[in-house]
């Protein structure tokens, strides 16, 4: 059953992050052509949305949680996994890839908007010297 539950968890995780990839993808390729060169751009894009797959499935597929399914406790017992279990355990690694691809997103964003606006803050500036 453990395996069962281990390949189920990495499946949910995969579509995960393949929903999320398919949802961001345009973005990210604007955000990248906005900030860096064309040549550069399509390589950047595949490395975000690569991170992207990474990072959902290494927060979706918890494995030192997971281990109490294998591993007694104090008293000796190993917990079943139950109907109900499967239910929590599918519904934790929605929400833990989903919560890993969010930060690791919210992180890009903010980068790239504090690069956006050192961009602007040159072409602005350089505007400005051929107004002179």
């Amino acid at each position: 059953m453990f395996i069962i539950l281990l390949l189920i968890t990495l499946f949910f995780s995969l579509l995960i992050s393949t929903i999320v990839v398919f949802l961001f993808a345009k973005p990210i390729t604007k955000i990248l052509g906005r900030l860096v060169s064309e040549e550069l751009a399509p390589t950047w894009r595949r490395y975000i949305l690569f991170a992207t797959y990474v990072v959902g499935i290494s927060a979706g597929i918890r494995l030192w949680e997971m281990e109490k399914y294998i591993t007694p406790n104090k008293d000796g017992v190993i917990l079943q996994l139950t109907a109900n279990r499967w239910v929590i355990e599918i519904y934790k690694t929605i929400i833990d890839s989903l919560q890993g691809i969010a930060w690791m997103l919210l992180i890009f964003f903010l980068f790239a908007l504090v690069g956006y606006v050192i961009l602007r803050g040159f072409e602005m500036r350089k505007q400005n010297s051929k107004g002179d």
